[in-house]
């Protein structure tokens, strides 16, 4: 069964779309098939891997049957249809033969309120009962169809019923930051919704109503499995002065606040994490600049950023030796990044 990875954090700008894509693509080349799931109604690894540029572009890719985004393939369930949810239809990312998207859809948006009353555990759960083991239920039958060792889930920075349910029923989740006051502020956030959110799927995995459901609610096993350090401005090939700082303070915060709560709900094993991949939870799984313009170049090209190439970029010379240098790093940095994260979700 594949391995489902959830990236979330409920701050945004924190490049989560960025890395799903470049590690589902290094994940890819390392590990067999890969998914990518976009569950961020702006729909924005959607628009990085297919080419779009706004919501409108993608109106005439969709069909509902069989259905090739998240929100048509949950619509069974979130619709009362007549028909049992199915494994979605993805599409190949160009350039990668194990890596595939399931895209999003604005749409998903729609079913929030009625996944939140179905999530609230009360009187009215009986008629609802089917809706919180779907969205699970849809991503273990997609990756069924496609032999799919990963599924990345590419979340909305919110606190949302959707993403309190993505994260409950992934196997792991990786927290995306960025070296700034609002990350920092964010940690703390996490720090108490994450234990709710565990307790919350604690309960609903006990309960009969949930448990016969056409899509059963799974028992919840999520795991920490590291925090990414993005978009800091490098000197020297290290982080200036300044965002080392607020680097620093984030170790902090992951060690003083998020790591002793997630430890205290069985979301984390500080001492197998340790012995898996050789540092401790609260040092970042992988740190990375911020190359402003080869990110912009990469999702011209829909190409991970250590995939372009001179012909693509129109460079020669020292001009692509420099870009050559930057590139390098930052196929290090998720290489390294790939490695620990297939170690740290090693049966």
């Amino acid at each position: 069964m594949a391995k489902i990875i959830a990236l979330f954090n409920h701050k945004g700008g924190v490049s989560k779309t960025t890395t799903a894509f470049n590690l589902g693509w290094m994940l890819a080349s390392k590990s067999g098939r890969v998914i990518l799931a976009d569950f961020d109604p702006q729909c924005n690894l959607t628009g990085m891997v297919l080419g779009y540029r706004g919501i409108e572009d993608l109106g005439n890719t969709y069909t509902a049957n069989p259905a090739n985004n998240v929100r048509d393939a949950l619509a069974p369930a979130f619709e009362s249809q007549p028909r049992q949810i199915e494994g979605a239809d993805c599409f190949p990312v160009p350039g990668n033969d194990n890596l595939l998207l399931l895209p999003g859809h604005i749409g998903l948006a729609e079913y929030e309120t009625t996944l939140g009353i179905a999530q609230e555990l009360t009187g009215s759960l009986l008629a609802l009962r089917n809706l919180p083991g779907s969205i699970r239920y849809m991503l273990d039958k997609t990756a069924e169809k496609y032999d799919a060792q990963y599924i990345i889930v590419d979340m909305s920075p919110s606190l949302g019923p959707v993403n309190q349910n993505l994260l409950s029923t992934s196997d792991y989740f990786i927290v995306p930051l960025h070296p700034d006051y609002f990350s920092s502020m964010a940690l703390n956030s996490l720090s108490r919704t994450l234990p709710r959110w565990k307790n919350w799927a604690d309960t609903a995995s006990k309960l009969d109503v949930l448990k016969d459901a056409d899509y059963p609610f799974p028992e919840p096993k999520t795991k920490f499995i590291g925090a990414i350090v993005q978009k800091y401005r490098p000197k020297y090939g290290k982080a200036s002065k300044a965002f080392q700082r607020w680097i620093d303070q984030l170790v902090e915060g992951l060690k003083g606040e998020l790591i002793p709560s997630l430890e205290s709900v069985n979301l984390l094993n500080t001492t197998e994490f340790k012995g898996r991949v050789g540092i401790e939870p609260w040092d970042p799984i992988m740190e990375v600049a911020d190359f402003n313009s080869l990110i912009a170049e990469s999702q011209e090209h829909q190409v991970p950023v250590y995939a372009l190439t001179a012909d693509l970029l129109k460079q020669g010379g020292a001009v692509w030796e420099q870009t050559e240098e930057s590139m390098a790093v930052f196929r290090k940095a998720f290489e390294e990044c790939a490695d620990r994260v297939i170690a740290l979700t090693h049966d």
